[in-house]
C-alpha cells in the first residue's frame, strides 16, 4: 500500500485520508500548449499589478496568492502547503507542540471548533464541537485569516489565553481562560465498563490499529478473558491515515472489502480488503457498536461504513459529517507542497459518503449534554464547505437532517440523566444496548 498521511493540521482542519506521492520538476514545468493562452493572460495580470499597483508588490506574495486561489476554485479540501505550513502540520501531527488541542474551520469568517483533542486544554475547559470563537484575548478575529488565529492560540506551555466563545442555544458569548501546554497526541484509550470494552480512537494516526489491537488484548485480560461487548468510540474523530482506518477494519472482520477508491486516473481505483493483519476478527462473535457523531469524518465513516456494511457492528449516534474524499500530498520542493483531491472512496456496498455521511442504525442523541440538541442542529458538516464535492447520486443533505426522528424514548432533561449518574448517554445507551444483547435481550 502507498504510504498515507495524516492530510490536514490538527488546530486548523479537518484530517483526512491522504496519498503522498513524488513528482519530478520536469513534469511540473511542463504546459500543455493548449492552455498557454490561459496562463498568459495571468502573466499579464502579473505584470500588470508589478506595473501600476499603488505600493511596491512582493513577488512571493503574489504567487502563492495566484496559488491559493486556483487550488480554491476547486474544494475545500485541496490547498498550497508552504514551509511554516508544513511544518506546522508535521510538528502538529508528531504532538510535538504546545497550544490547546483544537481542530477548526472558517465557516463564514468565523473561527468554527470541529472538536477539542481528548484530554488537551481546550476540552478540559469545556471548549465543545460546534462553538464559535469569536476573539482572542480580547481582539475581534472574525473575518481574519484562519492561520493567524490558529498560531496566536499556539505558544509556550502554561502562558494563557482567553477565548470569547458563542455557542448556539447560549443566549450570550461567554469568555473562557486555557493554559496552553505541550500538545501529545493519544489517539487510542481503552476502559473497561462491566465486562464491556470500550475504546475511542480520537484520530488516525501512524500505528493506531496496532494500538487497538493491543487494546482490546489488555482489556480482555482486565475482564478475565470475558469480555462480552466492544464499543467503538469514533465521536468528534475528524480522520487521518487511510491505512490504519483499513488496519482497524481488519480487527473486526475476517473477510471481504473495507473501502474502495476511483479516481480520474487509473492508478487511484483501488479496492482495499480485509487482510487478517493482525488476527483476523480480533474478538470474534462479540456484538460491536460503533459510536459516531457530526464530529466523525472521513477515516472514521471508513470504519463505521465497512462495519456497517458488512453487518459486522451496530452504529449508534448522530449522522457522520460527510467527507467521502482522498487528498493526495504532492511536494513540489522541501517547503512547498500541493494537497489535491484525487479520488472518492466507498464503502463495501459501494455507498458514498460524500455529503450525506453515515446515517447510524440508530440515532441517538446527546440529550446529558444541555447544548447539544442546539449545536447539532448547527453541526458543520462537508455539505456546508463551499465548493464541496457533490454527491454523484445526489444527496439532499438538509433533508437528512430535517427527516431524522429521534426516539422518543430520549426524552430526559440533563438534570434527571445527572441524577441518575449518566453523564454520557450515548455511550450508557450503547453500553445498556450490549448489555441486554448479552443478556439475550431482557
Amino acid at each position: 500500500m502507498r504510504l498515507r498521511f495524516a492530510a490536514l493540521a490538527r488546530s486548523a482542519l479537518l484530517l483526512g485520508a491522504v496519498a503522498m506521492v513524488p513528482v519530478g520538476t520536469a513534469g511540473l514545468a511542463a504546459v500543455d500548449a493548449s492552455v498557454s493562452p490561459k496562463f498568459a493572460r495571468l502573466f499579464t495580470v502579473y505584470q500588470l499589478v508589478k506595473s501600476h499597483y499603488v505600493d511596491q508588490t512582493d513577488d512571493d506574495k503574489l504567487v502563492k496568492g495566484a496559488i491559493d486561489g486556483m487550488l480554491a476554485s476547486l474544494d475545500p479540501h485541496s490547498a498550497y502547503l508552504d514551509g511554516p505550513n508544513l511544518e506546522r502540520l508535521r510538528t502538529m501531527i508528531d504532538g510535538g507542540y504546545a497550544g490547546l488541542g483544537l481542530s477548526v474551520v472558517q465557516d463564514d469568517g468565523a473561527v468554527k471548533v470541529v472538536a477539542p483533542m481528548h484530554g488537551s486544554p481546550a476540552e478540559k475547559a469545556g471548549v465543545k464541537p460546534g462553538d464559535y470563537i469569536t476573539h482572542l484575548d480580547g481582539k475581534f478575529i472574525v473575518d481574519g485569516d484562519l492561520d493567524e488565529a490558529v498560531a496566536k492560540m499556539r505558544g509556550e506551555p502554561g502562558t494563557q489565553i482567553r477565548l470569547t466563545i458563542y455557542r448556539p442555544g447560549r443566549d450570550a458569548p461567554f469568555d473562557l481562560t486555557l493554559t496552553r501546554a505541550v500538545i501529545t497526541l493519544e489517539p487510542v484509550t481503552g476502559k473497561l465498563e462491566g465486562s464491556v470494552a470500550v475504546v475511542t480512537v480520537n484520530e488516525f494516526s501512524h500505528d493506531v490499529g496496532r494500538l487497538v489491537f493491543d487494546q482490546l488484548r489488555k482489556l480482555r485480560t482486565a475482564s478475565g478473558g470475558k469480555i462480552t461487548g466492544v464499543v467503538l468510540d469514533l465521536r468528534s474523530n475528524p480522520g487521518g491515515e487511510l491505512d490504519e482506518a483499513v488496519a482497524l477494519s481488519d480487527l473486526f472482520l475476517s473477510s471481504g472489502i473495507v473501502v474502495s477508491q476511483r479516481g480520474r486516473q487509473a492508478g487511484e481505483n483501488m479496492v482495499y480488503r480485509a487482510e487478517t493483519m493482525f488476527t483476523g476478527d480480533a474478538v470474534k462473535n462479540t456484538p460491536v457498536v460503533v459510536l459516531i457523531d457530526a464530529g466523525s469524518a472521513s477515516a472514521s465513516e471508513i470504519v463505521a461504513g465497512a462495519l456497517q456494511d458488512q453487518h459486522r457492528a451496530l452504529v449508534m449516534g448522530e449522522r457522520s459529517f460527510g467527507k467521502g474524499s482522498v487528498q493526495t500530498m504532492i511536494p513540489i520542493d522541501a517547503e512547498h507542497a500541493v494537497k489535491l483531491t484525487t479520488a472518492r472512496y466507498y464503502t463495501p456496498s459501494g455507498r458514498s459518503v460524500q455529503e450525506g455521511g453515515i446515517e447510524p442504525d440508530i440515532r441517538v442523541p446527546q440529550i446529558s449534554d444541555p447544548d447539544a440538541r442546539k449545536r447539532n442542529e448547527n453541526a458543520l458538516r462537508e455539505s456546508d464547505l463551499r465548493r464541496h464535492l457533490v454527491n454523484e447520486k445526489g444527496v439532499d443533505d438538509k433533508k437528512l437532517e430535517q427527516d431524522a426522528k429521534a426516539d422518543p424514548r430520549f426524552k430526559m432533561t440533563p438534570e434527571e440523566l445527572k441524577a441518575k449518574g449518566i453523564t454520557d448517554f450515548q455511550l450508557w445507551y450503547a453500553l445498556e444496548t450490549l448489555r441486554r444483547t448479552s443478556r439475550g435481550g431482557k
